[in-house]
């Protein structure tokens, strides 16, 4: 097997399981550990994943997106303590935008009953998750459906959400990095969560550390648009204080 096939090999099971491991890679494509580590090198500088200790996960982009069922697999207990600490950030906000995603619709499930609140959202599985809660006034975005996400995007989307003042908008994103800003991998799903945050007076970003120094395909927003950040301690303080030097104020749970 040549290198480029091996590797094409790698990224397929990459994004087949959600990350791969250099141990596993060696033993499964019959090469040294040391060369799996040249091919993840190698993929890494095409920006097709991200390595980490002893292994690698795939980038999001424009020919590659994980579906919300995959979303709901991975890093489960960082994106519960990310939502609930998102949450906590309500203040006196009244109407409320949640994005598309997995991490987002848990922070929706963690929006406190004790008082009315307007949600606003995309996400078709965010909004059945509300549905039932007396004192949540819920907006469903309309538009096209994204089997994938389960979310509506589209003109009409975008024009609903253009005619709305939201008080704090909730943002996921694929990828955040401090030179491009926040991206996603389709450039319909980017003009919903661009026109977010121009409806929103204040945005907070939610996202595991993983999406951190990624950049997908769609650039939607800058770091510096976000009152704070709330992920997961993968991110580094150097790091979390770099992000910080632009604006947002970083809480990592």
């Amino acid at each position: 097997m040549d290198s480029n096939t091996r590797q094409r090999e790698i990224l397929t099971l990459a994004r087949a399981k959600g990350s791969v491991d250099v141990t596993t890679l060696s033993s499964e494509l019959g090469v040294s550990a040391e060369t799996v580590r040249r091919d993840l090198r190698s993929l890494e500088e095409h920006g097709l994943v991200k390595r980490t200790h002893g292994g690698a996960y795939p980038v999001e982009s424009a020919a590659y997106e994980t579906t919300l069922a995959d979303r709901t697999q991975r890093q489960f207990p960082q994106k519960m303590r990310i939502a609930r600490a998102g949450a906590s950030l309500l203040k006196g906000a009244e109407t409320v935008f949640v994005d598309e995603g997995f991490t987002p619709q848990l922070l929706a499930e963690a929006l406190p009953d004790s008082r009315p609140l307007t949600v606003i959202t995309s996400s078709l599985t965010t909004a059945v998750a509300l549905s039932t809660r007396p004192n949540i006034n819920l907006i469903q975005l309309g538009g096209r459906v994204r089997p994938g996400t389960m979310a509506a995007i589209g003109h009409d989307c975008t024009r609903m959400l253009a005619a709305l003042v939201v008080d704090l908008a909730f943002i996921g994103a694929n990828g955040i990095s401090r030179e491009h800003g926040l991206t996603t991998p389709d450039t319909l799903v980017g003009e919903v969560k661009a026109q977010a945050v121009r409806s929103a007076k204040r945005r907070v970003l939610i996202s595991v550390s993983r999406k951190f120094g990624t950049v997908s395909f769609s650039r939607f927003a800058e770091v510096r648009d976000f009152e704070a950040i709330v992920t997961d301690y993968g991110l580094s303080s150097t790091e979390a204080a770099r992000y910080g030097m632009l604006g947002p104020q970083v809480i990592r749970v």
